[in-house]
């Protein structure tokens, strides 16, 4: 992905960053914390390929001021108004599921459906995940630490191919903010799915971060309208090692040829 593709959009004191690629059914992807769009390049491409727009949107960035979820939400709903796009599936990877559930939640008019990658759970991480997690958005660029970065990916991954990937999308200036947002918004004001609309929650089957329970607790929550795939062996970071699986899975319920 081309640095020229990046835009941002700028209104009051917000700073959104966002890459808005090919024509049809508009698709939005939502990082995971403490994450740019970078990582989601792979998924985008082949997403587009098959005949898809993908509008990758990232987190505001920091000004000093407070945010809640719905902020972030309302962020979401702008870039669309911005681009000219009245409804879209809103889809996002962890915390950018989350705040794709509070899009949903709070605009239900603008969301086609929702595509959860990995259910951001309401419950702690078990100690030795939150160690990876934390030492691996801790270490420089240029030491690859291979035990967190495998818990992140699973097994079967090149691993300094997936470090290189990862470390170079880190976007720690937005963790403390995205934190934060959780930390102020009460759960059942992001947590639920919206009524009424199609839910599709991909899992990574080796997930230890984004653990598939809380993917399976969801969808039992809406069980006439939310579905639940797994991708075998896949880490949490599944939407960047495993675009083409992921792809396929989203390509194949929504029906798109």
């Amino acid at each position: 992905m081309t640095e020229i593709q990046r835009q941002s959009f700028d209104q009051g004191r917000r700073a959104i960053p966002f890459i808005d690629e090919g024509e049809g059914p508009a698709l939005v992807l939502l990082p995971a914390q403490g994450l740019d769009v970078a990582y989601l390049g792979g998924l985008a491409s082949i997403l587009e390929e098959e005949g898809f727009r993908i509008i990758r949107i990232g987190s505001r960035r920091p000004t000093g001021e407070p945010a809640t979820m719905h902020d972030l939400a309302q962020d979401v709903v702008d870039v669309l108004d911005h681009l000219g796009v009245t409804a879209a599936w809103i889809g996002g990877h962890a915390f950018g599921g989350a705040v794709a559930r509070t899009v949903a939640l709070d605009f239900p008019g603008r969301a086609n459906g929702v595509l959860l990658l990995g259910v951001e759970g309401t419950r702690p991480l078990d100690d030795d995940a939150a160690r990876a997690l934390k030492t691996a958005f801790s270490a420089p660029v240029d030491t690859d630490d291979r035990t967190a970065i495998q818990v992140l990916v699973g097994e079967g991954i090149d691993l300094a191919v997936a470090w290189d990937v990862f470390s170079r999308s880190r976007d720690l200036g937005v963790e403390e903010l995205q934190s934060a947002a959780l930390a102020s918004t009460p759960v059942a004001e992001w947590a639920s799915l919206a009524p009424s609309l199609p839910v599709l929650i991909i899992q990574g089957g080796d997930d230890k971060i984004t653990v598939p329970s809380s993917g399976d607790d969801l969808q039992a929550t809406a069980r006439d309208r939310a579905s639940v795939v797994r991708i075998p062996g896949a880490g949490h970071l599944f939407p960047m090692t495993h675009p083409g699986e992921t792809a396929f899975q989203i390509e194949d319920y929504l029906g798109w040829d």
